[in-house]
């Protein structure tokens, strides 16, 4: 039914091929490509199918991805590169008419700062194209934004309080690791925190804001208010929510090394001069730090993501929760990689699924709120990522 092109061999882009390739009646043609070609050889070999292409491509350079999308022809790209390049590859996508699909919003790379506006101003190139976009297809970003989305349509006349809520209690036996790209993950950690009450944005400090939340098969964890980019569409989309807040949880001794490496400068994104040469200290933390990639084989317990909705339906106030356990060890058996990775791949890929189905294909830049829930749901269960509900509960008890 479709040519796919996967941009990123890293965790997240290991196990969307993975996924890619075991849904050959929606995917008929696939490629990987990254900036290192051995790294997508690697992740066909693991697949064990030799149909599928590799190639080496620069997603910071559009030229590169204009000649590569020309010649492989797709129909929608995944971008499970790196935030910084979702410019770059949208601009690629509207010279060659390809539609895209990330997972995670554009960052510059010189400031950490989490906003949808660089891509929201592509919708009316993508519409006057004919072509879609569809931002934020991960867990959170992306499912988190389904569940909303689901819960509107079918339980609530009117979302009031919203609040996703994200577990992991795995263990990766490492003294120190972060689960996707310690670039991206610190610099996300590390910014203030943010939520939205009462139409206005309240700024907090770093993991100032902290709570115990219990979580489903795994019990109480201390977790701390951060601000995640999906905040900013659903309040959007759902002008009727009051408060939306996005919730983390860490273990102490994390944030112990968090601490330390903030202390002594590592966390810095601003270049310095070591030995007459430039380096961004995060950048050389993110080379001698474990690789995410490398986490799975010891990686035992579970991630608990979900959302917690409180609102109206038919005149009575209700809660619900909607949330996805997902296995770290089952994870790698399937794909080679750990949950958080796989948490992130599996809807990126289903995402995309949606769109050569004919079911999310709308020209211009979409949330993925915006799009039908249902399929997108009934797809979460068959694909590895089921889901489960609890009504009107205290969820703390």
């Amino acid at each position: 039914m479709g040519k796919v092109l996967i941009i990123g061999a890293g965790g997240v882009g290991t196990v969307v091929a993975h996924k890619v390739a075991q849904n050959t009646d929606v995917f008929t043609d696939i490629m990987i490509a990254s900036r290192t070609k051995s790294k997508c050889d690697a992740v066909v070999k693991a697949i064990g199918n030799s149909n599928i292409q590799t190639a080496q491509v620069d997603a910071d350079n559009v030229d590169e991805l204009v000649a590569l999308f020309n010649s492989f022809k797709p129909e929608i790209v995944i971008n499970v590169a790196l935030p910084y390049q979702d410019l770059t590859i949208m601009e690629a996508c509207l010279k060659t008419g390809v539609n895209y699909l990330d997972t995670a919003n554009y960052e510059p790379k010189d400031v950490a700062h989490f906003e949808y506006s660089w891509q929201w101003a592509y919708k009316k190139r993508f519409e006057d194209a004919g072509l879609t976009a569809i931002l934020g297809c991960g867990f959170d970003p992306g499912v988190s934004g389904i569940y909303t989305a689901y819960a509107a349509k079918h339980h609530f006349d009117e979302i009031q309080y919203l609040d996703i809520v994200d577990c992991n209690a795995g263990n990766h036996h490492k003294a120190f690791a972060t689960n996707f790209n310690p670039e991206i993950n610190i610099r996300e950690i590390t910014q203030n925190g943010r939520y939205y009450e009462n139409g206005q944005w309240i700024t907090t400090k770093p993991l100032e804001i902290h709570k115990s939340l219990n979580y489903p098969n795994i019990g109480p964890r201390d977790s701390y208010l951060l601000y995640h980019e999906e905040l900013e569409s659903l309040v959007k989309n759902f002008p009727t929510i009051k408060r939306a807040r996005f919730w983390m949880t860490f273990g102490q001794e994390y944030l112990t090394h968090l601490r330390v490496i903030q202390d002594i400068g590592m966390a810095r994104i601003d270049p310095i001069d070591y030995n007459g040469m430039k380096i961004v200290p995060l950048q050389f933390l993110k080379a001698v730090l474990p690789n995410p990639q490398d986490l799975g084989e010891n990686y035992d317990g579970e991630t608990s993501i979900g959302c917690r909705i409180r609102g109206l339906k038919n005149g009575k106030e209700r809660t619900y929760y909607v949330y996805n356990n997902c296995s770290h060890q089952a994870a790698y058996q399937e794909t080679g990689m750990q949950g958080v990775s796989y948490t992130t791949g599996v809807p990126a890929m289903i995402g995309a699924m949606m769109f050569l189905k004919g079911i999310w294909k709308r020209p211009g830049v979409w949330n993925v709120e915006e799009f039908d829930p249902d399929p997108f749901m009934e797809q979460l269960n068959k694909q590895g990522l089921p889901w489960h509900e609890v009504f009107d509960t205290d969820l703390e008890l």
